[in-house]
């Protein structure tokens, strides 16, 4: 098999066509019916930036792509094909006018077979031996389709995973199932100790039908790639997957979360046509969801500390290329994270590939999430998705969970809903799922009167976010727990705006009604108007919130001995639809790192209590202004998984504390001092094991007192490495006090050749957000002559700064104006404009 990625080369039109043959009627008509095709390399999303555009929904429909391939198969009568990876949503696939294939889904991969209208395009004079390929990507609305998008993601268009061009022989291996049963006395096979049988199963792709004599070897490989086992068979061609070859080993290097062992197997098939062969990896490893009671992972209690990934990054959606894909799993595992949901659909085999080799195991389901339950198409697309997913990812020993749904209960598609359809397609799906693989297990979140069906259930616990208090989480778990056979807490966090810190966070301590009865989402919970008192409603939306709202959640997860786990939501912060009034409109913040990766605060705190690796942290590295009274002792927090830590004030000790996870808040390392108005700098030293860490910061301590912010100014700062330049907007009160809770919209836009770097869904990258401690910026392109022009509106209440977000939201307040400037390279123009609310802005209506 020959195999290699088709990345460069393509052209891409947004927009629908009359027919493919307007993708190539210029080439031979060469006249004014060309469209403006873009060049792109793959993967590719045509929405990678209208998704986090603020002013207007992102793009539903047609996409285009064309490439002319060099098309030169090495196999006699061999076949050539075209391997997707992922494209969304629907795909339809050309070579010239001829269609040669189409899938209906956008996460699982499939395989389109252009060899015989390769080779008849190939004779067309006018590409030169050259094939010319189409690909229609269409990712418009349909009800009787999944994802619905009443989800709180994109259904991205696009070929926005790697396309894959294959040359086969006439008879070639389609595919390689590695199946592993322990066949020792039953103490030991349930810990994973003692002889197991390998099954290799193979499956053939032969169109035509030959009936030659096959050769099919096999070689089995240990982790250090030593040979563990080979056979030969020779075999007429079979139909469906067979199993084919059987290998017995003793005792095999288990695969766990801190040792991912992998073995391999290697199918090599030859038969008068050519030589084919192919590689799969896998492990062994026992687990076992104990009924009302923990995880075990190879006969051993293990805590899954979980987080959930969504197929999403600043500037290419979800078109993420391999090395992006990779730094993120790493920065996942840094963070100590042995368990991953991955939401809500199938993603990338280099995401399950990583999770193997970084030891994190893995929940994946199907996009069946929310909206309710359509007719016979509807559900014929969740069978085949579901197969898919197990069939193309069942070798991967980090996967123990296959998802069958999401908030199932969460009703708006269809002009009807029947609980009892929905249960009886669950039960159907469950069947299904453990007949294409009996060895794992099912699970399912929010949809309570499904969790009898599923193995393993998530119920909905917001405690301190969208119900109740976070005090309340213990309490909720417990309460959840009892009522199911194995309970799992998926999702849960608070969204939480870059770089907003405040002195004391607004917890709902005072306000909100707790108890474990009171802490689930319910439909309209996310909105930021109407309903109860929620602290998603009233709160200030702070990292400062976030951090305090992990620590309590963290310190409890490591008293509950009897818990399998939970998976916070979600590592990164991601683009939706149904968000249009969030700090970054379009933007779940719930991330503990941006949507560039970058880290907020949050992902400290978990690296305190999950990471190996000694490392230390003070809380506000993006604080650069802390306020309060003159001689005001002030609490200084450090996350750290050391035993011990020294802080420091301006060089003078403040002394030791002792890490305890019973005392909240940050295990014990907190310290009341006083700063001196103006510069301070704190450092802090700790150690693990004999290895020293250190962190340290500088802000500012400011004792002014401020009014409400009257006036805002900016500076633009040139980076030296790129060239760009910063622009940064600060409010100030009509004294000149800087007011360093402010939390307005800002507005940042460019005209003339300058070029804001925008949609990214990033602190810094966004053209509508609200301040951040009083201050926003924004990175600019000046190249081009003249610089830009940056124009800034910020929405203020005149009664005073709110202390949140929903305060900015509601308060009417007198508008005033003023105009300042700032310059980049000296001609740039800024100016900014001060407004009540954003509704000044877009001229929106409250919600979408």
């Amino acid at each position: 098999m020959h195999k290699q990625r088709l990345i460069d080369g393509w052209q891409h039109y947004t927009g629908g066509l009359g027919g493919v043959w307007e993708v190539w009627r210029s080439d031979k008509l060469n006249n004014h019916y060309n469209v403006p095709w873009q060049e792109v390399t793959l993967p590719h999303s045509y929405n990678a930036y209208d998704v986090m555009d603020p002013d207007r929904t992102y793009y539903q429909g047609q996409g285009w792509y064309r490439l002319k391939a060099n098309i030169d198969n090495p196999y006699p009568g061999g076949r050539t094909l075209l391997h997707f990876e992922g494209a969304g949503q629907r795909t339809d696939v050309y070579v010239y006018t001829n269609k040669a294939g189409s899938h209906l889904g956008g996460y699982d991969e499939f395989t389109v077979d252009i060899t015989d209208a390769a080779k008849e395009a190939a004779g067309m004079e006018r590409y030169a031996g050259r094939v010319p390929i189409a690909i229609c990507s269409d990712n418009s609305r349909d009800l009787e389709t999944i994802p619905s998008d009443a989800n709180d993601f994109h259904a991205y268009g696009g070929v926005y995973r790697y396309l894959n061009l294959v040359y086969v022989p006439a008879i070639s291996i389609e595919q390689v199932q590695v199946t592993t049963e322990w066949t020792g006395v039953p103490e030991e096979a349930k810990a994973g100790r003692g002889p197991v049988k390998v099954r290799v199963n193979v499956s053939l792709y032969n169109p035509e039908q030959h009936q030659e004599e096959l050769t099919v070897a096999v070689i089995l490989r240990n982790p250090q790639g030593e040979e563990a086992g080979c056979a030969t068979i020779h075999s007429k061609p079979w139909e469906g997957t067979q199993p084919i070859i059987e290998f017995e080993l003793n005792d095999p290097d288990r695969w766990s979360t801190d040792t991912p062992n992998l073995y391999s197997v290697t199918v090599m098939l030859e038969s008068a046509h050519g030589q084919t062969e192919l590689s799969e990896r896998f492990g062994f490893r026992t687990f076992e969801f104990v009924e009302h009671g923990p995880f075990l992972l190879n006969g051993e209690r293990l805590l899954l500390r979980g987080t959930h990934r969504h197929e999403d990054y600043a500037g290419v959606g979800p078109a993420m290329t391999e090395a992006m894909i990779r730094k993120e799993l790493q920065v996942i595992k840094d963070m100590g994270v042995n368990f991953i949901r991955l939401g809500h659909y199938q993603q990338s085999r280099i995401v399950l590939d990583l999770c193997d080799e970084l030891g994190i195991l893995a929940w994946e389901e199907i996009p069946w999430s929310r909206g309710g339950l359509g007719g016979e198409g509807y559900r014929q697309q969740c069978r085949d998705m579901l197969e898919a997913m197990i069939t193309q990812h069942r070798n991967h020993p980090s996967i123990v969970l296959w998802g069958l749904g999401n908030e199932n209960d969460w009703e708006c598609d269809f002009d009807y809903f029947d609980q009892n359809e929905i249960r009886a397609f669950m039960k159907e799906l469950h069947e299904l799922s453990h007949r294409l693989d009996p060895s794992r297990l099912t699970a399912i979140r929010r949809c309570d009167f499904c969790k009898d069906i599923v193995d393993v259930y998530s119920p909905s616990i917001w405690a301190g976010w969208y119900r109740g208090i976070y005090t309340d989480y213990e309490e909720s778990c417990k309460t959840a727990a009892a009522d199911v056979r194995s309970f799992f807490h998926a999702e849960w966090g608070a969204d939480n705006l870059a770089t907003r810190h405040v002195e004391t966070p607004y917890t709902g301590f005072a306000s909100i009604t707790g108890g474990a009865g009171k802490t689930d989402e319910r439909d309209g919970d996310y909105l930021l108007v109407g309903g109860e008192p929620r602290v998603s409603r009233d709160g200030d939306w702070s990292e400062t919130y976030f951090c305090e709202m992990i620590d309590w959640y963290l310190s409890a997860q490591e008293r509950m001995d009897w818990l399998t786990g939970a998976a916070q939501w979600a590592f990164k912060d991601f683009a939706t639809p149904v968000r249009p009034d969030s700090p970054i409109p379009y933007l779940n913040m719930k991330g503990v790192v941006e949507r560039d990766l970058t880290k907020k605060d949050a992902y400290y705190v978990f690296q305190s209590y999950w990471a190996v690796t000694p490392m230390v942290h003070l809380a506000g590295q993006s604080m650069p202004v802390r306020w309060g009274a003159a001689g005001e002792r002030k609490v200084v927090k450090a996350y750290s998984n050391c035993g011990s830590a020294e802080l420091f004030l301006n060089g003078i000790s403040q002394g030791t504390k002792r890490r305890d996870s019973n005392d909240f808040p940050a295990a014990g390392l907190r310290w009341e001092v006083q700063f001196a108005a103006g510069e301070n700098r704190l450092s802090i030293v700790a150690e693990r094991d004999g290895a020293v860490v250190r962190d340290e910061l500088v802000f500012r301590y400011q004792t002014e007192t401020w009014e409400e912010p009257a006036e805002v100014r900016l500076t633009a700062e040139r980076q030296d490495k790129t060239g760009l330049y910063e622009v940064t907007v600060k409010a100030y009160d009509r004294h000149g006090v800087f007011c360093p809770d402010a939390a307005g919209f800002i507005r940042f836009g460019a005209s003339g050749d300058g070029k804001l770097l925008d949609n990214l869904g990033t602190v810094r990258g966004s053209r509508l957000v609200q301040l951040a401690s009083g201050r926003a910026s924004i990175f600019v392109d000046p190249h081009g002559a003249p610089p830009p022009r940056i124009a800034v509106e910020e929405f203020f209440t005149a009664g005073g700064p709110a202390s949140s977000l929903q305060q900015h939201k509601n308060t009417q307040g007198q508008i005033s104006h003023t105009i300042v400037s700032a310059a980049c390279d000296g001609m740039a123009t800024v100016f900014a404009t001060i407004s009540a609310s954003r509704e000044g802005i877009n001229g929106n209506e409250e919600g979408e």
